[in-house]
């Protein structure tokens, strides 16, 4: 029996008297694209932060690989394999495309970012960066500030610095935010190249890329899960229109 790659068991997590996530219990299998939906408030994002170490489940846990990763850091949970991008661009803006995927390849090594001086040249990060970039098609802006890039490439860096560290999943906390439409339909292509070598996590509010890049949707409402299954069973699943993609007669 193919085991899951990752897995969640009864997730529990509040703030106050506020539920983010109730028993919620998830499963993302080798070389899958799993979507998590939901409106505002559902808790997708709080499930995001957890599975990468930026906030602990008050019960529950966290399966990668078959080991409990459950409470580790976000630095060991990269070390792992489980990278993340964030729903605001997080970036370097003062360094160029070039040495923001460097300082992840830096991390990724055991370096500290305090001697990237002394590791600006060393071939072991300047290559497998380029590569990188290569593959994300951002080698031609490799010398421009990053903080003078348009949006669209910024989240294309953000994937690219995620990539750097060599992961086996990818945490996509809505990488379409903010995006025109030419510049999803281009992150959209750039997904669908990368799912042959990395399964996903993708959070979003882009219904055209979750239909478009998921092979399994969990919708979540009110911190639990209210539907799984295919986007063509999703589609068609009377909860889930009612509850958050509209209902039927829309």
């Amino acid at each position: 029996m193919v085991r899951p790659l990752l897995r969640t068991r009864e997730l529990n997590k509040s703030f106050g008297g506020i539920v983010a996530t109730k028993d919620l219990s998830i499963e993302i299998f080798d070389g899958q694209i799993c979507a998590i939906i939901g409106p505002n408030g559902a808790g997708k994002t709080t499930l995001v932060n957890m599975l990468s170490g930026n906030l602990r489940a008050d019960s529950g846990d966290i399966i990668f690989e078959d080991d409990n990763v459950t409470g580790l850091s976000p630095s060991a949970l990269c070390s792992r394999g489980i990278a993340r991008s964030f729903q605001i661009t997080s970036i370097f803006p003062e360094f160029s495309v070039l040495e923001n995927v460097c300082f992840s390849v830096q991390a990724s090594l055991g370096h500290s970012f305090h001697f990237w001086k002394d590791v600006r040249a060393d071939e072991r990060v300047i290559n497998p960066a380029k590569e990188v970039l290569e593959r994300i098609g951002l080698i031609s802006r490799a010398n421009v500030l990053s903080g003078n890039l348009a949006h669209g490439e910024k989240r294309q860096l953000e994937i690219a610095m995620a990539l750097a560290t060599k992961p086996k999943l990818l945490l996509l906390d809505e990488p379409m935010a903010g995006m025109g439409a030419e510049e999803s339909r281009h992150l959209i292509t750039l997904l669908h190249e990368l799912r042959s070598d990395f399964s996903m996590l993708l959070v979003e509010h882009d219904m055209d890329a979750v239909f478009a890049l998921a092979d399994k949707i969990t919708v979540l409402v009110y911190g639990k899960s209210i539907a799984e299954g295919k986007p063509s069973e999703i589609k068609v699943n009377n909860s889930v229109l009612e509850a958050y993609l509209g209902s039927p007669g829309n």
